[in-house]
């Protein structure tokens, strides 16, 4: 590494663990919302913000007459030798895996809070809570980019820059999942089906890409959603399977749909579970007929499932039904937190724990939820500031279904 790697601030590291991020969809360059990261369940480490293994394109750059640290310090003039130089630059992998750093080292030092995120597909993320880029697509798309494109990807990065910083950095909500159920949740079989595209072949749902990116022509294009039957199966199982293991009144009433702030299609069946301890977070479930099943958690967080049922995600029954069972067994064992409002946007925050600690999910949003919601929530998240309580098991005799008459 050695002197050539020291163009911006802190010493240069390696990169951060993956994170598994379902909420990062159609293979987005600039975006963000809300966003899902899933990662193994390991001590948190510092964000990285200043990546090492840029020297091969600070060399290419001194041999082209560019000084590095010029472009490291001026983003425009950085993606202007980008395009100008993106043939030699691609044309070799090392070369190019060296920009790829290089660009998202400069974009981290935009913003004091910016910083380097690694997806489970390998894939690399450089921005903050409110706007991510991802690097590695940039690079590349820079060789179809035109000026338009270009200039705009330059005003938004302006933009971002010059907002203020969005409130101190708050420390990590991290709930610790402590409420054992006395037997396991054993999932149900799903449906086995075979899925074929328009010329009859076989469509092997959850690997179908590989190492490689989806085809553009994959992104917002649905086929089979019907594979997503099964989550209807999982979702009663587990209203089941709460209701036998722990103290919770179970009330089925189509008006508690309006617990959920996203948009629903076709709402079949809707369940809120609610946990005999205040400080216990309550589960609304809405099944669906996309088909699918969005959950409500504790006081301001909606969940899909499948959380996009594209052919370019590639999602499969299975894969969302583990998502839904690692959402809903881990706020019943209490690994499962909230806050609101965080920074001066307001922004509302969720950590989940899996209850057997295999991983930790956490995420943020702008939030849709009514003035009137927000304020509830804002009250009620008071009494919970390091998260939700475990849900109470369930005593010998207890009742629990309070209304409704049950799913469909």
């Amino acid at each position: 590494m050695g002197e050539i790697e020291d163009l911006f601030d802190g010493p240069a590291s390696g990169l951060p663990a993956p994170l598994s991020n379902k909420a990062v969809l159609n293979g987005r360059t600039v975006l963000s919302g809300r966003t899902a990261r899933y990662r193994p369940a390991v001590e948190a480490r510092a964000p990285i913000k200043h990546l090492a293994g840029y020297a091969p394109f600070v060399a290419f750059c001194e041999s082209g007459g560019a000084p590095a640290g010029q472009l490291a310090s001026d983003v425009s003039a950085l993606l202007a030798f980008l395009r100008t130089n993106i043939g030699d630059i691609s044309a070799e992998p090392g070369l190019s895996e060296a920009a790829t750093i290089f660009v998202g080292n400069v974009i981290a030092a935009m913003r004091p809070e910016a910083h380097w995120t690694v997806m489970a597909d390998g894939s690399r993320e450089v921005g903050t809570r409110d706007m991510t880029i991802t690097v590695d697509r940039l690079v590349d798309g820079l060789r179809e980019a035109d000026d338009g494109m270009v200039a705009g990807l330059l005003t938004q990065l302006a933009e971002w820059a010059a907002e203020e910083p969005d409130g101190p950095a708050l420390p990590a909500l991290r709930p610790v999942p402590s409420g054992q159920a006395r037997e396991p949740f054993v999932r149900p079989e799903l449906p086995s089906r075979d899925y074929r595209n328009a010329d009859g072949e076989a469509i092997g749902y959850g690997n179908r890409w590989g190492a490689d990116s989806p085809p553009a022509d994959s992104y917002s294009v649905e086929t089979h959603g019907e594979r997503f039957e099964g989550l209807h199966k999982v979702a009663r199982a587990l209203i089941e399977y709460l209701e036998s293991e722990y103290d919770v009144d179970v009330s089925w009433d189509a008006a508690h749909a309006a617990d959920v702030s996203m948009n629903t299609d076709e709402v079949i069946d809707v369940a809120r579970l609610t946990p005999r301890d205040p400080l216990a977070a309550p589960l609304t479930f809405v099944v669906t007929g996309s088909p699918g099943v969005v959950v409500h958690a504790g006081a301001l967080h909606d969940f899909p499932f499948p959380i996009c049922g594209c052919d370019a995600c590639d999602e499969t029954a299975e894969s969302e039904a583990s998502r839904l069972e690692t959402l809903v067994l881990g706020v019943a064992a209490g690994g499962y937190g909230e806050r609101y409002p965080v920074g001066r946007k307001k922004w509302a925050e969720y950590a989940l724990f899996a209850a057997d600690g295999s991983g930790n999910e956490s995420g943020s949003s702008p939030r849709g939820a009514t003035t009137a919601q927000l304020a509830a929530a804002e009250e009620r998240l008071r009494a919970v500031p390091d998260g939700w309580r475990p849900w109470p098991l369930k005593r010998s005799g207890t009742s629990t279904r309070v209304s409704g008459p049950g799913p469909a």
